[in-house]
């Protein structure tokens, strides 16, 4: 009886010690992100939710695609990112997993501004405009990175202010070019360019403690066939060209984020390549934080994890299921996935999101409007000034301004680089506002025809189901223009140009003037010219056009690019000569199309549809090519106001023993305030290996310097400035023998110049032997 009693008291224990422990197991702590470590975060969490931290929180359906070929397919509107959750408009979210205190990422574009939803349903009473800051190619041409960090400080402020997390860009692409859709958010044809312009703005959006996702790694060079296309690029092309951008602007600013490009490179998606984005970005670069792919990119969930593209974008439902499965049937490892997770985390702890940043949805958008406008001033560029036709006289009182783009004037591109802003200042609205009486009839005329042809083109596109194209430009009667020339005192003719994401520039209505416009230009120059009368030109474009068959017509050029949503005041600023121009070309202006070393072989074959595009020209893109092969560009320079002199270029020493600096003076010579760019250019032996006659090592530029101040600007060059890349040792290599250091206001326009020595070969860096090409390429002009 007593043992029964026993054995029953036992077990009563045994069961209470077992609900005791259930009872301590269910009170356990669940770890919490930024409380427990990164790993101990990541060893609680499910397969589920490691799989959905990678993938994106978009809910489109599983596309219907083809083996191996990526669709790009993102739920509408197509190509572009948008939700409408926490914040309407933005591109999109990182998935939450709140029992692990794991807050959603809001990833927003563009390049140019903030673009969310400037309205949203239920909220009539406050609007969410973001500034519209000048495109790419007009922030490389002020060739001042710390007027692009002043740019990047107000851009970073309306991102943390909005609520945003990550700011999809900058775009760094090269442009390799002229006729590719996206180049107005890229920075130059020169990799040290765009990588220093890049850094600058990155460093400038993250001082806010946001972060920023540099874009498209890599060769994303072409709109045509994007998705799909396969650049092949010789290793050394790669290295010192279509990398080095790149990595110029990720070692001098670490960006929170890497995306990685729609298209193939060597035979592979750029986001499933381990050899790039692990060997290249990671093992040799040293990148801390995440890489994502473009919204849409790529073909294989899986394939992606594995080569280290940790977040896939938008992300659907059916890509977790992929992953989960390949994690179970072994073609996944959790290792990989893991170090995926963690990469996500880390960067998470930085973000507002994770912080709970009480943002205000008020930023400064009147402070940051004066932010872009001084910053369009810095980079448009001055190609033609013939008998002082600017600044505009005193004398001028009145302006006949034609051109549709003199009053709907264009702030940025298309796509994902446009920005919702709440106004665009045009080039007749900036005069105005300066003091110029414009003349109103034609503003009428222009604002008429323009709004009536939109909503016609509307009603087209609603039929048809894409937009039919751009407004054509309004031909004024000649008569008109006669009696303009009666009764003004000027004419200003802007012209105006766009493109975007998705497609390509076309070559005959797009780079080149058509018929109509060249023949119109004329009319209004022998009309106003038979008067005694100036003919300004200003160019309103985000990328190079040709200008053959009407420049001659213009007394001067401006080249505004597309200045942002303040265009016409900026342009008024140097127009009126209230700032001198000061902006230089950072992307060649060939004289004809068939000039540009690439035309041969753009946008790829088969032609029409073209599923590869081999590199022929290799290395020499852009001056790299024009000055190597002696091939003259129809503009080479930037004018100002002013004159200035470079001179008195010293050089610490004639040999080089791993550090080089060099000094130049600049001094204003002339009559009004301005700044001066100086260039340095260093020309190297080719006893080992073909290069360009000379390539661009370093730039600066001064202050605002008064007639007759001068200023000294200091350069430093290291032996990787001087190295080329060696492809049959996989090396960064600085050869033996005599150099040229150049100094000069553009690379055709060379100042001064020092000789020194490298008296031994320095193996500069051995990088791994990745990014192979799967065919041989034919050299066209050397240099692969």
């Amino acid at each position: 009886m007593s043992l029964c009693k026993n054995y029953a008291t036992s077990i009563m224990l045994v069961m209470l010690t077992a609900s005791s422990i259930t009872v301590k197991a269910q009170t356990k702590p669940v770890p919490q992100l930024g409380k427990n470590t990164i790993q101990e975060v990541i060893a609680a969490m499910t397969l589920q939710e490691k799989c959905s931290l990678v993938v994106g929180s978009g809910k489109a359906p599983r596309p219907k695609m083809k083996a191996g070929v990526s669709s790009g397919y993102v739920a509408p509107p197509p190509m572009i990112g948008k939700t409408e959750r926490k914040v309407p408009g933005a591109a999109g979210n990182t998935t939450a997993i709140p029992r692990l205190g794991i807050p959603s990422l809001v990833l927003s574009d563009g390049p140019a501004g903030v673009r969310i939803d400037p309205h949203r349903k239920g909220d009539s009473t406050h609007t969410y405009f973001a500034t519209a800051f000048p495109v790419g190619t007009l922030l490389a041409s002020t060739w001042d990175p710390s007027v692009v960090e002043g740019v990047g400080r107000a851009f970073g402020n309306e991102v943390k202010e909005y609520g945003i997390d990550i700011l999809l860009a900058p775009g760094v692409n090269i442009h390799r070019n002229p006729l590719n859709g996206r180049n107005f958010e890229y920075y130059s044809e020169d990799p040290l360019v765009a990588g220093k312009m890049a850094a600058a703005l990155i460093n400038g959006v993250q001082s806010n403690g946001v972060g920023t996702s540099i874009k498209h790694f890599d060769a994303n060079n072409q709109e045509t066939n994007r998705n799909s296309v396969n650049a092949i690029i010789s290793q050394r092309a790669l290295r010192e060209l279509y990398l080095k951008n790149f990595r110029i602007a990720i070692t001098e600013s670490q960006p929170w984020t890497v995306m990685s490009s729609y298209n193939k490179l060597n035979g592979t998606y750029t986001a499933e390549r381990h050899d790039l984005i692990t060997t290249v970005l990671r093992d040799e670069w040293k990148f801390k934080g995440f890489v994502m792919t473009d919204w849409g990119g790529g073909y294989s969930a899986v394939a992606e994890e594995r080569a280290g593209n940790d977040l896939i974008m938008p992300g659907r439902p059916d890509q977790i299921e992929d992953l989960m499965s390949a994690v179970q049937h072994d073609s996944l490892s959790m290792k990989v996935l893991d170090e995926n997770v963690a990469h996500i985390l880390n960067i998470i702890l930085k973000s507002p999101s994770f912080k709970k940043y009480a943002y205000s949805d008020k930023p400064d958008l009147k402070a940051h409007a004066m932010v872009s406008r001084k910053a369009a001033t810095e980079g448009m560029i001055l190609l033609k000034n013939e008998d002082h036709a600017l600044p505009i006289s005193k004398n001028i009182k009145s302006i006949a301004a034609f051109g549709n783009a003199s009053y709907f004037t264009i702030a940025g591109g298309t796509g994902s680089g446009d920005v919702n802003k709440a106004y665009v200042i045009s080039v007749a609205k900036g005069l105005a506002n300066a003091g110029y009486t414009l003349d109103a009839n034609l503003e009428t005329s222009y604002t008429t025809f323009i709004n009536d042809t939109t909503q016609k083109l509307r009603a087209i596109a609603r039929a048809a189901h894409h937009w039919p194209g751009p407004v054509p430009e309004l031909i004024a009667a000649d008569e008109t223009i006669n009696q303009k020339a009666d009764n003004s005192d000027m004419a200003l003719i802007t012209i105006g140009r766009n493109a975007g994401e998705g497609s390509d520039r076309n070559l005959e209505t797009n780079y080149t003037l058509t018929p109509n416009e060249q023949q119109q230009i004329k009319k209004i120059a022998d009309s106003f010219h038979a008067k005694g009368k100036k003919v300004v030109i200003v160019l309103n474009i985000g990328g190079v056009i040709d200008m053959n068959g009407w420049k001659d017509n213009a007394d001067a050029i401006l080249l505004a690019w597309q200045p942002g949503e303040e265009a016409g005041n900026a342009i008024a600023d140097i127009l009126t000569g209230k700032v001198d121009p000061s902006g230089k070309l950072a992307t060649t202006f060939p004289v004809k199309y068939e000039d540009v070393p690439s035309a041969k072989n753009f946008p790829g074959l088969p032609a029409g549809n073209p599923d590869h595009v081999v590199y022929r020209e290799g290395i020499y893109v852009g001056y790299r090519y024009y000055d190597t092969y002696k091939v003259k560009p129809m503009y080479e320079f930037g004018l100002s106001y002013t004159n200035f002199s470079i001179n008195n270029l010293k050089i610490s020493s004639p040999v080089f023993s791993g550090l080089l600096t060099a000094t130049v003076t600049v001094k204003n010579t002339g009559k009004v305030a301005g700044k001066e760019v100086v260039q340095v250019y260093i020309s190297a032996p080719t006893k080992t290996i073909d290069k360009p006659a000379q390539e661009l090592k370093a730039f600066g530029k001064t202050r605002l310097l008064q007639p007759g101040e001068s200023q000294i600007l200091t350069f430093k060059i290291n032996a990787a400035d001087l190295a080329s890349f060696h492809t049959d040792a996989s090396s960064w290599i600085t050869d033996a023998g005599n150099y040229v250091l150049k100094a000069g206001a553009s690379s055709r326009d060379i100042r001064q110049t020092a000789d020194f020595k490298v008296s031994k070969t320095i193996v500069v860096e051995k990088d791994h032997n990745v990014l192979k090409p799967e065919v041989a390429i034919e050299d066209e002009y050397k240099g692969n």
